[in-house]
């Protein structure tokens, strides 16, 4: 047999400190989810979603640790960079999402009624569960692009910000599908063509960057993606101009919460949600606007 020029197994993945980051997700992940299965419990949609982020994250980190261990991620047709930086910046804010969620509707000080064997497994769960952000954050950390390194696009700040503005995104379709009455004029639908058409470019933008196929396109990725930012932070502007005025303007809406608005199902509370993430989201797309023109442009002043 021939040799292949290299050890077979790659000890790097498991003892450099992203490989420690990740051996730390994957024990935290395990140990969460086992927790609230076992006997902490969960119910409805946000247990539900919690539980799919623990073992969604747990699977995947499993995933690349292997991958990397086996030299495995080499036979992938994929930006394995890439990859693991777009999945890290996805995993931090899905972990701190259910690491807030889960203590906020199911811990409780006292036993009563669900028993104090159970109140502690909620507990202790919910500490695991912020650990597990806190390791997944480290990683962000760790393999975020430096100044004067050459790295992944993901890994740039530009490229985590693309990450953030989708999560951001999915949000307000949240908000958006609970009765949020949007169709109820022209122009927060317009609103809505706004959310909706930033959010598929910006999922393609990530898409072309981890399959690695942004060399096949017929026009400059990179300076493409930068245009594509001006245009977003021009359209998000309409939108957080529009969606107050047409929600909370006293002449097509209500300034304040209506008395009798059911809590969980008011739309008023759902305008309110779209209206701070629409803002989150601007704020996210000139920062994003900012980064690019500062690395392309102020190196070559």
């Amino acid at each position: 047999m021939e040799s292949t020029g290299g050890p077979y197994l790659n000890t790097a993945a498991v003892t450099s400190p992203v490989g420690i980051a990740r051996l730390l997700q994957m024990t935290f992940g395990c140990t969460t989810f086992s927790l609230v299965a076992h006997q902490g419990g969960f119910s409805a949609a946000y247990g539900t979603f919690c539980m799919f982020v623990w073992t969604f994250c747990f699977a995947i980190t499993v995933f690349i640790i292997t991958c990397e261990f086996t030299h495995l991620h080499s036979c992938l047709t994929i930006s394995w960079g890439n990859f693991t930086a777009a999945f890290a910046m996805l995993a931090t804010l899905m972990s701190v999402t259910a690491a807030v969620i889960y203590p906020l509707y199911f811990v409780q000080l006292g036993c009563y009624p669900i028993g104090c064997e159970v109140r502690d497994f909620r507990i202790a769960a919910s500490v695991f569960a912020g650990l597990l952000f806190f390791a997944y954050a480290t990683e962000v950390f760790l393999t975020r692009a430096k100044p004067g390194q050459v790295s992944s696009y993901m890994a740039t700040i530009s490229g985590l910000l693309k990450i953030v503005q989708a999560f951001v995104a999915c949000i307000i379709f949240g908000a958006l599908v609970n009765d949020s009455q949007y169709s109820k004029y022209v122009a927060t639908q317009w609103c809505v063509a706004v959310y909706s058409f930033c959010f598929v470019v910006t999922v393609v933008v990530v898409a072309f960057s981890v399959t690695g196929k942004t060399a096949l396109l017929w026009f400059p990725f990179e300076r493409s993606v930068v245009v594509y930012t001006f245009v977003a932070v021009l359209l998000y502007v309409s939108a957080a101009v529009t969606w107050p005025v047409f929600c909370f303007d006293s002449k097509y809406g209500s300034p304040r919460r209506p008395g009798l608005c059911a809590k969980g199902r008011c739309p008023w509370d759902s305008q309110l949600v779209i209206a701070i993430f629409t803002y989150v989201n601007l704020l996210l797309y000139i920062v994003d606007l900012a980064y690019s023109q500062r690395i392309r442009f102020v190196p070559h002043i």
